[in-house]
């Protein structure tokens, strides 16, 4: 999995982490797969937080928000170096980390075309740009991340909600010419929440005849607190999960 995750890149690759459904674990997902890309890979990647409501990246991998996506849109123009982009981000090992606005009542929403500028500079700069979409489809800036991504994640549970809303991202993908984009994903079913009542081996089966590759992560009390992560307090079977979805992600590399 190492081998793979260290895969060379032929410039910057985004990979937009979703879910239509809140609850199930997106964020968590994202930072994960950004530590675990940052920390395995020698290049540079940064994980973005694209929600438009006060989305708490930041706060589960630095506890910094200070500084936020909006700060560095204001100051666009003026940015023309590494030294310049660090001043925006914070640092999760070697992890940089782009807050999202943090008041929703600013009136300030991230937007389709904000996003797609954002994007181009952070391609400048980094290898790989993980987004935390937003959760819902149809809001402005998931219209852009998915204009601008190169791959995937989709984010699920073994519950019949959690299962049937990630099923119906990949319809709607479908349904909206992103077909190709849809039978590449990821899909991750968080084993947070699950009951004896659902068949999870026959929702596993459903997704692996529909995307790329299908990770299962279980549950792990240190990811359940909804705190700031740790790395080191994550269960062995938890970091290997991760290992294999940065594997997994990076084996579309290129491609």
């Amino acid at each position: 999995m190492l081998h793979r995750i260290r895969a060379q890149l032929p410039g910057a690759h985004r990979v937009a982490v979703m879910s239509v459904k809140g609850g199930v674990g997106k964020t968590t997902v994202s930072a994960c797969l950004g530590l675990t890309l940052s920390e395995n890979r020698g290049d540079r990647t940064v994980v973005l937080d694209a929600n438009p409501d006060a989305g708490t990246l930041a706060d589960r991998l630095t506890g910094d928000s200070r500084v936020t996506v909006r700060e560095l849109l204001n100051d666009l123009d003026q940015i023309r170096s590494w030294t310049d982009v660090s001043h925006y981000t914070s640092l999760a090992g070697r992890l940089q980390v782009l807050a999202s606005e943090q008041d929703p009542a600013s009136g300030d929403a991230f937007r389709h075309d904000e996003y797609e500028l954002v994007c181009e500079l952070l391609g400048r700069f980094f290898n790989v740009i993980v987004t935390d979409s937003g959760t819902g489809l149809v809001h402005s800036a998931m219209q852009g991340t998915l204009a601008q991504a190169d791959s995937i994640v989709v984010v699920g549970a073994p519950t019949v909600d959690g299962a049937g809303r990630a099923s119906k991202t990949l319809d709607w993908l479908v349904a909206h010419g992103l077909g190709d984009l849809a039978r590449d994903a990821v899909v991750v079913l968080s084993y947070d929440r699950q009951s004896a009542e659902v068949d999870a081996d026959r929702i596993l089966e459903h997704f692996r005849s529909r995307v790329r590759g299908v990770v299962r992560v279980p549950h792990d009390p240190h990811l359940a607190t909804g705190g700031r992560i740790d790395p080191a307090r994550l269960r062995p079977a938890t970091s290997d999960a991760f290992l294999e979805l940065g594997a997994l992600v990076a084996d579309g590399f290129g491609t």
